[in-house]
Order: structure tokens, then C-alpha cells, then sequence
């Protein structure tokens, strides 16, 4: 996961310099709508790690239903995508139907991933879903960096992330080609059950990455091209302070999903998410022209002093994230409520604002009240044990 964040954060570092502010400001809106669109990837993969990891003597059922509902997924979701492509042209402001077209396919393998990342997860095999995610980093850096050198603009730049999509899901088929049977089926992890938790999963992580995306958005609409630009490119710090802990919530996930080991999992999770977070934060306030290398250079210099907010803002939202998925662990039904509070009143405040440093007050500010009030909220509930869905009664296999 190291390499993958990596990888992914050299491609965006690398795109800043390679396209400047405005297009890049074009290529940040896509990556942080296709962000959002990959809550359904993560509830797929949410699904099926936690009911792995609860009930490892069912794992060849769960398998296969999830690898059925991932295909299924996937193509519906690509095809709402085609749809919505003219409206997403305008509301991103691409002016470019192709690039909004390629956006939309890239859902495509990127919501199959979902199922097949969560399998490996939930079955801790770590080495082949290591493999799988140095494919979803490298590639995209290798092949987008040589389109956009070729053509540096927003349309080579997505090109390169959809072609990159593809690898890890051929790497992930390649690993999971050898399906087992099914065997007995049992009721709880049956089709309609899968279906309704991969939803309600998708949802409060949908109610995450919103909180954590549309700040660009409204940015690209309160504020001009070039100060749009410069709030993306500070927007790289804290995408690479929010995704470098990555791995944390994917190796304490299946802790948290057993009720014995929840409340030590997240404490623990959530130390050592912070003290990375401090670390990138002390970075940011003594380094700062260091810190400016890795944003995109002398084009953003306008935000230098401003380099350790953003890495604030990514430390609030790792951690942020880290209890969204202790809330999807345990099922809870209603402590996403307060995300989606936060996102409201965030959107609220945020159109009112005028400049760069009020947006940046405005989000840190949301992102803050919600920290701390879920966290609360959820060392309250952490012991409580997750519903059992049920489905209808499913006939044995043959």
C-alpha cells in the first residue's frame, strides 16, 4: 500500500507540474468525483471483508456472491455513468464530452476491484492483495505520466488513470480464478442480505468521501481558475496525508469487525493515524519550501504558508475515515447521520466564502465538530455487536 500511495501520489504531483493550475484544477475535480463514485468499490470491499472475517467457515459463499454482485455493480454503475456524462461535463466545468466519457468508464473496473480487494482482505491474505494494490499504483503513474508527456493536458491525464484501472482487476481475477463451490448456503449471506449491507456500507463511506471531495467543487465555483488551482494543488498534501496511513484501516478492519477486539483495534488505529498525521503537520510548519516540492513547485507558492492547514485537514480526515469504518464494522445504522450533518452545513457555509484561506477555515472547521463528535459516539457504541441480516430461506446447493 506504501508503493501504491506512492505511486498515486507521484502521478498527481507530477500532473501539477506537468499541467499547471487550470487544467490540473480539471483533472483534481475528476479524480475526487471518481472518488466519490468508488464508495460503491469500498462498500463492496467493506462487505466482504467484514463478513469474511465474521464468519470464515462461510467464505466460499460469500465469495461468490461477491464476485457476482461486483460484475453486476460495476456495469450498472458504468452505464448510469455514460448517462450522467453530459451533466458531469457541465457541472465540472471540463468542457470536453470525451473526457467526461473516460471518466465514466473507468467506474467500470474500478468498482469490480471492490469485490475482489475485499475477499483478499477478509481472508488476510496479505501478499496477493499487496500485489493487487502495487497494481493499482504503478501502472497509473507509468502510463499517465507518458500520455500527458505526449499531450499534457486533463483528457491524456484521464486517459492514463482509466487504462492504469484496468491492471489490478486482470491481477485480481488472475487470483481469484479458482472459484470453490459454494457448498450449503446459508440464509445470512444470501443475495438480498449481501446486496443491503453493500449499500448501507456504500452510503456511509459515499457520506465520507463527499465530505472529503467537494470542497474542490465548491472551490471551482466561489473562487477563480488560478485560486481554484492553488486550493488543488494544496489539496495534494492532504490526500497524501489522508491515504499514507491507508493501510492501518485495512489491516485493523477485520479486528474491528470482531466485537472482542473492537475497542482496542480503533484506539490503536487512531494513535498511530495521528501520530502520522502530527508528523506531517511539524513537516509542513518547519519544511515548508521543502514541502513545496512535493505540491507542484513554484506556481503554488502562494499557499506555502499555508502547507501545514492542509495537512491538518488531511490528518482530521484519515482519522475521520478510520471511524467511519468503525461504524460500517460494527453496522451501525445512524452514526452516519452525523457525516452527512457535517457535509451539509461544510456546503452551506463554504458557498458563502470568498477567498482561499475562508474555504480552508470553513472545511477544517466541519471536519473538526464531526471528529469530534463521532468519536465520542463511538467509543459509546463500540461494543455493541453488529445486526444480523438475514435473507430469504435459500435451497442447498446441488
Amino acid at each position: 500500500m506504501a508503493v501504491m500511495s506512492i505511486a498515486t501520489y507521484g502521478f498527481t504531483m507530477i500532473a501539477a507540474r506537468m499541467l499547471g493550475p487550470g487544467a490540473y484544477g480539471a483533472l483534481v475535480a475528476m479524480m475526487n468525483t471518481l472518488l466519490v463514485v468508488s464508495v460503491l468499490q469500498l462498500g463492496l470491499q467493506a462487505t466482504a471483508a467484514r463478513r469474511i472475517s465474521a464468519a470464515p467457515d462461510h467464505v466460499a459463499q460469500i465469495e461468490h456472491g461477491i464476485l457476482r454482485l461486483s460484475w453486476r455493480a460495476s456495469l450498472v454503475l458504468g452505464a448510469l455513468m455514460l448517462a450522467l456524462a453530459p451533466a458531469v461535463n457541465t457541472v465540472l466545468r471540463l468542457d470536453s464530452l470525451p473526457t467526461a466519457i473516460i471518466m465514466a468508464l473507468t467506474a467500470v473496473p474500478m468498482t469490480m476491484l471492490g469485490g475482489q480487494l475485499g475477499i483478499l482482505q477478509g481472508e488476510r491474505r496479505w501478499y496477493p492483495l499487496a500485489v493487487v494494490y502495487i497494481a493499482n499504483g504503478l501502472p497509473r503513474l507509468l502510463i499517465g505520466v507518458a500520455l500527458m508527456a505526449w499531450r499534457p493536458d486533463e483528457l491524456t491525464a484521464i486517459i492514463g488513470v482509466a487504462l492504469g484501472q484496468v491492471v489490478p482487476v486482470v491481477c485480481g481475477w488472475w487470483t481469484l480464478r479458482h472459484t470453490r463451490s459454494p457448498g450449503v448456503l446459508l440464509p445470512e449471506h444470501g443475495a438480498r442480505a449481501v446486496l443491503r449491507e453493500t449499500l448501507h456500507n456504500s452510503q456511509a463511506l459515499l457520506a465520507f468521501f463527499a465530505l472529503s471531495n467537494l470542497d474542490i467543487l465548491i472551490a471551482r465555483n466561489v473562487l477563480d481558475d488560478h485560486s481554484a488551482g492553488l486550493y488543488a494543488g494544496g489539496l495534494i498534501l492532504t490526500k497524501a496525508v489522508l491515504f499514507l496511513p491507508q493501510f492501518v484501516v485495512v489491516v485493523a478492519f477485520p479486528n474491528m469487525s470482531t466485537a472482542s477486539e473492537r475497542r482496542r483495534a480503533l484506539t490503536k488505529s487512531l494513535l498511530a493515524v495521528l501520530a502520522l498525521g502530527v508528523g506531517a503537520i511539524l513537516g509542513s510548519l518547519l519544511l515548508p519550501g521543502f514541502a513545496m516540492v512535493f505540491v507542484g513547485g513554484g506556481e503554488y507558492a502562494a499557499i506555502e504558508n499555508k502547507l501545514w492547514m492542509f495537512a491538518l485537514l488531511g490528518t482530521l480526515l484519515s482519522m475521520l475515515q478510520l471511524l467511519v469504518y468503525a461504524v460500517i464494522a460494527r453496522q451501525g445504522r445512524y452514526s452516519v447521520l452525523l457525516v452527512w450533518v457535517a457535509l451539509a452545513g461544510m456546503v452551506a457555509l463554504g458557498l458563502t466564502t470568498t477567498s482561499l484561506a475562508g474555504l480552508l477555515a470553513v472545511v477544517i472547521g466541519a471536519d473538526t465538530a464531526l471528529f469530534v463528535a463521532l468519536t465520542a459516539l463511538s467509543y459509546w457504541l463500540v461494543e455493541q455487536p453488529a445486526p444480523i441480516v438475514v435473507d430469504e430461506p435459500v435451497p442447498a446447493a446441488a
